[in-house]
């Protein structure tokens, strides 16, 4: 897929040129825009029996899919900043903590552009009042617009990852990775 435009958005003119789809630039004017990586969040929540917390996304793209809760890091925000809050956005949760864990790159498409992202991936603690993973999937709230709902999968091998259905490639690399780290791994 191939993101261009058919006018410069500063002057109008239609001799705008993409550079290897990485930076658009105008002749006429000398407008430039650089394609940048967007930066996104995912955060894994697991308990003592390595079930996981998904959501069932509520829109494209990938909608229908599992993914962790998480988003787009907003302008003028820390990646761990915006780990918490879209938490609290989507599942309806005050999350204490998180701890990085990994970060892979991903392609997010949408409405016919194709977004480059890196996604960072924390880690949260299950809350002390929860044994598992469906206790605490029993009191968090989905935020309607971008989750449909919740469900916990055991990720103890790579075939347990394997078989979820899984929105975004970043995901799946971070779950090889907790499989790894649980098994006392280091990758």
């Amino acid at each position: 897929m191939k993101n261009d435009f058919n006018l410069c958005p500063m002057c109008g003119s239609k001799a705008i040129q993409n550079k290897n789809n990485k930076k658009w630039i105008c002749p006429e004017c000398g407008f430039d825009l650089y394609c940048n990586v967007a930066a996104a969040v995912g955060v894994v929540i697991q308990d003592k029996d390595h079930k996981i917390l998904l959501e069932t996304r509520a829109k494209d793209p990938r909608k229908g899919y599992l993914a962790f809760p998480g988003g787009f890091i907003d302008a003028d925000e820390s990646a761990e900043e915006a780990a918490v809050r879209e938490c609290k956005e989507e599942i309806g949760v005050d999350i204490e903590a998180v701890t990085f864990l990994c970060s892979h790159p991903n392609t997010y498409v949408y409405k016919n552009i194709e977004y480059k992202t890196c996604d960072m991936f924390f880690t949260a603690e299950l809350p002390e009042q929860f044994t598992c993973m469906e206790e605490y999937i029993g009191v968090l709230k989905a935020q309607e617009s971008e989750v449909l709902g919740f469900s916990a999968w055991k990720v103890e091998t790579k075939e347990d990852v394997d078989a979820i259905p899984l929105a975004f490639e970043s995901a799946k690399k971070t779950l090889y990775k907790l499989v790894d780290l649980n098994k006392g791994k280091l990758c």
